[in-house]
């Protein structure tokens, strides 16, 4: 029997690669969205399972790769008591088996969390854990606390910011992020507006409010830079194509090194001031440069999510 991570391997485990299973593990911040992500993975056909506990990671997967489930969802995060440190290691461990693992780990920001729990009177689950004899400690020395237990994972992991999304963004998004063939980088051009604040998914952000604006054209007001007449609008004007081909130029030249660094996911921000025109337009424009790339996501922050069929 061999040990890895505080839990035991039995070589028929380690014998068969896991290459026919896909396994989803859904993390992150306790309000940030992670039962909308678990009933989207549901409605798409994964078997689901929310709170986890760590210490069953291996063993629930191990007997999962002996049935005729292919898809399987897992839901952990801080409600798993005293187990934490131990799931990167689980994690690679999976991997090194033959694991088709993604990891999607959902943040917040403190404001957008504590509307949150003010607006579904929920309790955080660290509450009791952290009260001191009959002082119980705020939402906020809880939310701090939580991110303290779950920084390693976020550093490694596919961060989805969702501060500012609607539970039909979130869906989308996720839906997309599943649904990726797994490569070397999964290239994501997002675009967001500043008034709302950069996204805390972001690699790489790009500040394209010193282009012309159509915001003051009455007309182009109500469009957004996916509508033909924007796109003609600011198409018109060099700096814009300069400020597109010097973005591309930059990702162009540094996504190999991010490549080799290991890395699975590079999400480049686009950002104006709204959030609407012309950081959309630049986002769209980068993703027709970068098409030959895949897989290749697009996101608008500040968009409705698309339609299903």
């Amino acid at each position: 029997m061999k040990k890895s991570a505080g839990y035991l391997l039995c070589p028929a485990h380690r014998s068969a690669p896991l290459t026919m299973l896909k396994v989803v593990l859904i993390t992150g911040i306790s309000g940030s969205g992670k039962s909308v992500a678990l009933r989207l993975l549901e409605d798409a056909g994964y078997t689901c399972v929310d709170n986890l506990p760590v210490r069953f990671l291996l063993e629930f997967i191990a007997n999962t790769r002996d049935s005729e489930l292919e898809r399987v969802a897992v839901a952990i995060d801080v409600r798993s008591p005293g187990e934490l440190d131990e799931l990167p290691g689980v994690i690679t461990s999976l991997r090194a088996m033959g694991t088709e693992f993604r990891v999607i780990f959902l943040d917040a920001n403190d404001h957008t969390l504590i509307q949150r729990y003010s607006e579904s009177r929920r309790r955080h689950p660290l509450t009791d854990r952290l009260r001191n004899g009959e002082k119980s400690p705020s939402l906020q020395e809880c939310i701090d606390r939580e991110r303290e237990m779950l920084a390693p994972l976020r550093e490694q992991e596919h961060v989805i910011d969702t501060s500012d999304l609607t539970p039909g963004q979130l869906r989308a998004w996720i839906r997309d992020l599943v649904q990726a063939d797994r490569a070397p980088v999964v290239l994501t051009f997002e675009s967001f507006a500043y008034k709302r604040g950069v996204p805390g998914d972001a690699d790489l952000v790009f500040d394209v409010r010193c282009l012309p604006n159509p915001h003051y054209d009455r007309d182009l007001r109500p469009l957004t830079g996916r509508d033909a007449p924007v796109a003609q609008w600011l198409a018109q004007f060099g700096i814009v194509e300069t400020m597109i081909e010097d973005i591309a130029g930059f990702i162009r030249r540094w996504l190999p090194m991010y490549m080799q660094d290991t890395r699975n996911y590079l999400t480049v921000a686009i950002g104006c001031t709204g959030g609407k025109h012309r950081s959309v337009y630049v986002t769209e424009q980068l993703a027709l440069r970068f098409s030959d790339h895949s897989p290749l996501l697009i996101r608008h922050r500040n968009q409705p999510p698309p339609e299903t069929p």
